[in-house]
């Protein structure tokens, strides 16, 4: 006997089949990377999905790199998108930002479930944002279960953004290695690892985005020597059933009212930008278009 689901948010939402007690992957369907294992992957089309459309604009490219990491004795992936003109003119540098994944996901989801090349290749052919490199690593050295979180440690995954993967891809490709052209964003999990890792490392990245991934208050903007000088942009965003009412049980604020903290940050003179998607919850949708709201206001002069 079947079961029927009701109707989805629109945007893209992963599931699974059970059968006879067994857990199977669509067979009619691609799959994703998420949960710790594939999983099969619908999309609901959205009204606004023209921003993440494949259109007839020149496209940049995503390549996967692999880079020493003697902290963890492997060589690691990450995927790197480069704009269009990026092969064009071998003099010019551009700003990175560095995008990281969410819980059970890897490094291949900001590309696959979340578009963000055609993201990228819409707003620079609107002219919406100047170019720049997006570089995507896996963000985690050990497996995490389900729960585990509370013990998941920074440190190791610290030294391999900073300290290896950071300074290969100022060696390999064309890059801006100055604090202000270097930027830092993650969704869900990786908001968590954004957040601690930036605040410890302010020398390194001047744009800071958390989608879905917690709120900055202004005591730790207190706490966080040079937060006021050196940070150039605050982004915050949740999906709107995330906010209070949500559907899928997970708790209305992370850290405090992330409104109410943005407005305090910006009242204190901090860059403070807070977004909320309409009619998603803790999604692709969300975070697509976090992403859409969040690269026009990067590495601003």
């Amino acid at each position: 006997m079947g079961t029927t689901a009701g109707p989805l948010d629109k945007g893209f939402h992963y599931y699974r089949l059970t059968i006879d007690g067994g857990t199977f992957n669509d067979p009619g369907t691609l799959n994703f990377y998420g949960s710790t294992r594939w999983e099969s992957g619908i999309e609901i089309p959205a009204p606004d999905q023209d921003f993440y459309a494949l259109k007839d604009v020149p496209h940049g490219r995503v390549q996967q790199i692999l880079f020493p990491s003697k902290s963890t004795n492997t060589s690691r992936r990450a995927l790197v998108y480069t704009p269009a003109e990026y092969d064009k003119d071998q003099t010019k540098r551009y700003p990175v930002l560095y995008l990281q994944h969410g819980w059970g996901e890897d490094e291949t989801a900001w590309s696959k479930q979340g578009h963000v090349n055609l993201i990228m290749d819409n707003l620079i052919a609107e002219g919406k944002i100047k170019p720049f490199l997006i570089v995507m690593t896996y963000g985690m050295t050990n497996d995490i279960k389900i729960g585990g979180l509370r013990n998941f440690k920074i440190g190791p995954f610290q030294t391999v953004l900073v300290d290896e993967l950071i300074p290969y891809i100022d060696a390999n490709f064309r890059t801006l290695s100055d604090q202000p052209h270097r930027a830092m964003a993650g969704l869900s999990m990786g908001g968590m690892e954004t957040k601690m890792i930036t605040m410890a490392n302010l020398d390194k990245f001047a744009c800071i985005g958390l989608f879905s991934g917690g709120t900055f208050s202004m005591d730790d903007v207190n706490k966080t020597l040079g937060f006021k000088e050196k940070v150039k942009l605050v982004f915050v965003s949740f999906g709107s059933r995330e906010l209070g009412g949500n559907r899928d049980g997970r708790p209305s604020m992370f850290g405090g009212d992330p409104k109410a903290n943005a407005d305090t940050l910006k009242q204190a003179g901090i860059n403070s930008v807070f977004y909320v998607s309409p009619e998603t919850a803790h999604e692709f949708l969300s975070w697509r278009r976090s992403l859409r709201e969040f690269a026009p206001l990067l590495f601003e002069d």
